[in-house]
């Protein structure tokens, strides 16, 4: 069944103040800091990339996640359909994928801590994500509780951050360099 998934980033300045803030206003950790790292997968000439979605293949603990993620639909918030799939073999999923064409094209890690509001809105996730670039707060769920949340934090619109970690990257290698793929040198 498709889903059409909505969220925003926000850049901030540390992980144990934003947690602290998340805190105060009711979250609650739902899943505990790990490593995500993601692969991001296209053919060789970036069909993919070129028309704004995503095939990737998300791996944490032993577990990986297929995802599609369609073209952005418009809006201040970054909507879009997405569809995901499990499994524990990474190793052969990658290697489907391989075998129908398609090749790693960018990699990207980050640390996660995943958050639930106590209001009970259901899809709805506060996901604190430490990355080789800094410190975003993703709040994905219905527009209404993005907005409210982002402003119960001392965010507002202007600080809505809607490109991905990997256009994110790019801009970040034009000011600063570094390698092709967005990996942390040393993780922790």
């Amino acid at each position: 069944m498709a889903m059409i998934e909505t969220e925003i980033k926000l850049r901030v300045d540390g992980a144990e103040a934003m947690k602290r803030r998340l805190e105060e206003q009711g979250f609650r950790i739902t899943i505990p800091r790990v490593l995500q790292v993601d692969q991001v997968f296209d053919l060789p000439d970036q069909p993919l990339l070129r028309s704004g979605k995503l095939l990737r293949v998300r791996s944490t603990n032993g577990k990986a996640i297929l995802t599609y993620k369609g073209p952005a639909l418009g809006g201040r918030h970054k909507s879009r359909e997405e569809l995901e799939a499990a499994t524990r073999d990474v190793g052969a999923l990658n290697a489907i994928l391989n075998r129908l064409g398609y090749a790693p094209a960018f990699r990207y890690e980050k640390y996660r801590t995943t958050f639930q509001d106590g209001s009970g809105t259901l899809h709805a996730v506060a996901a604190l994500d430490e990355t080789p670039i800094g410190v975003f707060l993703e709040l994905e769920g219905p527009e209404d509780w993005i907005d409210r949340t982002a402003e119960d934090l001392g965010f507002g619109p202007g600080d809505y951050i809607t490109a991905s970690y990997g256009s994110l990257y790019r801009e970040h290698l034009k000011l600063h360099g570094g390698p092709a793929d967005m990996i942390f040198s040393n993780p922790s």
